[in-house]
């Protein structure tokens, strides 16, 4: 089980003083661009393209990472690899888990932004 937090706090935090007024743009954008880069996932699988799902998921990680959202950015690893390595059953079941927690970190990204 992964026991990272879903949302490094501290790096939040740190995000919200260097960006001081560009913070709520940052936070919007990332939520549009990961909602995007699922949808791409999904496309790639759909058409078996497992190099495009493996850019998608490394574009995906990388920002994922960056924002503090260190679980998804490992669960981005792990479709990264799977699509990397061709094994794109894995990646469709790594999917979902993915998906739930973007669900979970958008959620409290959002309710980071109505502080």
């Amino acid at each position: 089980m992964n026991d990272k937090p879903h949302l490094d706090e501290e790096a939040l935090a740190e995000l919200r003083d260097v960006m001081e007024d560009e913070f709520d743009i940052l936070i919007q954008t990332y939520i549009t661009d990961s909602s995007e880069r699922i949808k791409a996932l999904h496309q790639a699988l759909s058409g078996n393209d497992q190099d495009s799902f493996a850019k998608t998921a490394h574009s995906f990680k990388g920002s994922s990472i960056n924002i503090g959202a260190s679980r998804l950015g490992d669960l981005c690893l792990s479709a990264e690899k799977a699509g990397r390595e061709g094994r794109l059953d894995d990646a469709r079941q790594v999917l979902p888990e993915l998906e739930a927690e973007f669900v979970t970190v958008r959620r409290m990204m959002e309710e980071s932004l109505h502080v």
